[in-house]
């Protein structure tokens, strides 16, 4: 369960998805702190928005932009203005548009398989998505990707895991994307109608795909702790995670 002492989305008039991951309940009945991890949409149009003033005064400090050379050079950055520590952690996984989606292949499990995807090809870009969280001097922090729905719902989704907030909690989490996907894909018809058309099927978030995915994670690695320690992150970051993201 989630108590809302804060705005989860905050609404930024460049940004489509950008949200707080805050207030859900983890281990010991202790509520993940707000205004310490957000997750967002691709950060290129901010600084020409009304919404950089309220940006600012977030206080962020490391932006983890998981995309690919290719997508950053297509659609540009944060501003360097903004003096921010910027970490490409490139999640590498499958292109999408390579793998299909047939006629009669359930959507859940098709989405549940590509992010099973990024934890085996993505593990590098996922283990230094999850340090930079871990690290309390790097709060608080933005991890994105393009939309801010597969890239960062996994990484998030991993977080929450290993937070102790339930599956229920994180796939409703995940779910809030399908809204927010809404205004995006009409701003992507306008500026790039090729990244829509043809792929409506990338464009919703059903919150049984998160749950396919951690049921199969474990099914494959025993736990979500264990997945995270055979890509390499440490006991001392898992602890160090949970020390600065959940209240006392």
């Amino acid at each position: 369960m989630v108590a809302d002492s804060y705005p989860r989305n905050l609404g930024f008039s460049a940004t489509y998805n950008f949200r707080d991951v805050g207030g859900y309940t983890g281990l010991d009945g202790r509520k993940v702190r707000w205004r310490r991890l957000f997750r967002s949409d691709a950060l290129h149009r901010l600084d020409s928005s009304s919404s950089s003033d309220a940006f600012v005064a977030l206080g962020v400090r490391t932006i983890v932009d998981l995309r690919r050379p290719f997508e950053i050079e297509k659609y540009g950055r944060i501003a360097e203005r903004y003096g921010l520590d910027y970490r490409n952690v490139v999640l590498q996984h499958v292109d999408w548009e390579e793998v299909g989606h047939p006629t009669g292949v359930d959507h859940e499990r098709w989405l549940a398989d590509r992010y099973l995807n990024f934890a085996e090809d993505g593990r590098a870009g996922l283990l230094g998505a999850l340090q930079v969280i871990a690290d309390p001097s790097l709060a608080p922090v933005v991890v994105h990707c393009m939309a801010g729905k597969d890239r960062t719902g996994t990484v998030c989704a991993l977080t929450l895991s290993l937070l102790g907030v339930s599956d229920e909690d994180i796939a409703s989490d995940y779910a809030l994307t399908t809204s927010a996907m809404e205004p995006l894909t009409e701003y992507l018809l306008q500026k790039n109608p090729e990244a829509v058309r043809g792929n409506e099927h990338m464009f919703d978030s059903p919150p049984e795909a998160m749950r396919l995915f951690l049921d199969d994670l474990r099914a494959l690695h025993g736990s979500v702790e264990g997945f995270v320690r055979e890509i390499g992150l440490t006991d001392a970051e898992v602890a160090s995670m949970r020390s600065h993201l959940l209240e006392p």
